[in-house]
């Protein structure tokens, strides 16, 4: 989306204005740095649309996507530049999400995914020595990180757990039902909730990353599902001990609302909305070549790329704005109930419009948009935005919000 900002609590942006990653020690890193991080992502999306149907197809993770991600060194440019990252803003990811989502929604979506819990690191565990050497050791091996906040029967409940962190004689324990671990099997460490101990009750929770030689996982479910299909997000039991400092010094009542919520609303945003403009490209696409066929008659679907086109441009002011608020927020603010239901909305509002500007792109293609087994096929792009409401119940996170829109006043101007 080419959105770009230098400010924000965290995630302030140091690169220069080329996006080049620093001083280059090797020759392969002088190429990364001459590419600039727009170059980078552009190649790693090649790379992603080259394998998207087969990735879809067989439900299997994007390996080629993420290897070119480690190559481009894209997994750690949100780590300061003094710990080996790049230190971009958090414009800058999301962009990433959105070019990444115009060629392969799954391998946007893990991309997002990884970045929030980079997030939560870096804004968290910042002055932790653990965590320090974490984000070192991120940078230097382009370690892939997971998440799994959910289980049982909390389900989507992110600020419930009921697996507890266990003391053991030489650090700390954990086993828990996760019932969704996006590419866990693929990941080299996982970000958990917990309950702080066995005695805390299920909101006092804790975040605590486990490192790949921490934990055994044991597959509950399978993922086989309408799209989304290379995320490979299985249930697993899993079983991890690590030290006590691999729990980041902040509870998760301070790190949800500051970093998770928002993080992963904006980077998840982007991503659909990279789904959209790769839909909308499709649908230009052939309705130029629909034209182009009949003498510069447009089809009778034309109508609805016009739909397509204002919908996307609606959807990505509307990123952009929530951007902006979120990188010019301090930490009172971004616990503010203001602020929380409109990072709260965003996802509502993006999920929704995303849905609509592929399913306009799907109409202006009309049949050939519809087939699986052509260049302007929109299938794919429907079926993986469709995961965008339920990726967090729109109608959980609606109840929720109704309590806080109760306090609020309807502003008395457009002004206000």
């Amino acid at each position: 989306m080419n959105i770009r900002s230098t400010t924000g609590q965290g995630f302030r942006a140091t690169r220069d204005a080329k996006g080049a990653v620093g001083e280059a020690t090797s020759p392969a890193e002088a190429d990364i740095a001459a590419a600039g991080l727009k170059g980078r992502a552009d190649a790693v999306a090649a790379t992603a649309a080259a394998s998207a149907d087969v990735v879809d197809r067989e439900a299997r993770f994007p390996q080629e996507a993420i290897a070119a991600a480690r190559s481009q060194r894209l997994l750690g440019i949100m780590v300061p530049r003094d710990l080996g990252g790049e230190g971009v803003g958090m414009s800058d990811v999301v962009d990433v999400c959105y070019t990444l989502g115009r060629a392969c929604a799954s391998t946007a979506m893990i991309y997002a995914m990884h970045q929030t819990k980079v997030a939560l690191v870096v804004r968290h565990g910042r002055n932790s020595a653990w965590h320090q050497r974490l984000l070192q050791r991120l940078c230097a091996e382009q370690l892939l990180l997971a998440s799994s906040t959910t289980e049982g029967q909390s389900g989507g409940d992110v600020r419930k757990s009921a697996a507890a962190i266990e003391p053991t004689e030489s650090g700390v324990a954990l086993e828990r039902a996760a019932t969704v671990i996006s590419y866990g099997e693929q990941a080299d460490g996982i970000v958990t909730t917990a309950r702080r101990s066995a005695d805390a009750s299920q909101s006092d929770q804790v975040l605590v990353v486990f490192l790949k030689e921490d934990y055994s996982l044991e597959r509950l479910v399978g993922w086989d599902t309408l799209g989304m299909r290379g995320t490979c997000s299985s249930g697993f039991k899993l079983r991890a001990t690590g030290e006590r400092d691999q729990i980041l010094p902040e509870p998760y009542e301070t790190i949800h609302p500051q970093t998770m919520m928002p993080v992963a609303h904006l980077t998840w945003s982007g991503a659909w909305t990279g789904v959209a403009a790769g839909a909308v490209e499709r649908a230009r696409l052939f309705v130029r070549e629909a034209a182009r066929r009949s003498n510069g008659q447009l089809p009778p679907g034309a109508a609805h790329l016009t739909r397509a086109n204002a919908s996307l441009r609606t959807l990505r002011a509307l990123v952009a704005s929530a951007l902006q608020r979120f990188e010019q927020s301090d930490a009172r603010a971004l616990e503010s109930v203001d602020f929380q239901t409109a990072m709260n909305l965003l996802k509502v509002n993006a999920s929704e419009l995303a849905i609509a500007t592929v399913m306009s792109s799907l109409q202006a293609c009309g049949l050939t948009g519809y087939r699986n087994d052509g260049e302007f096929s929109i299938g794919r792009h429907l079926r993986d935005v469709l995961s965008s409401p339920i990726m967090i119940n729109n109608d959980r996170i609606l109840a929720n919000v109704a309590a806080a829109s109760m306090l609020s006043a309807v502003p008395a101007s457009l002004r206000d």
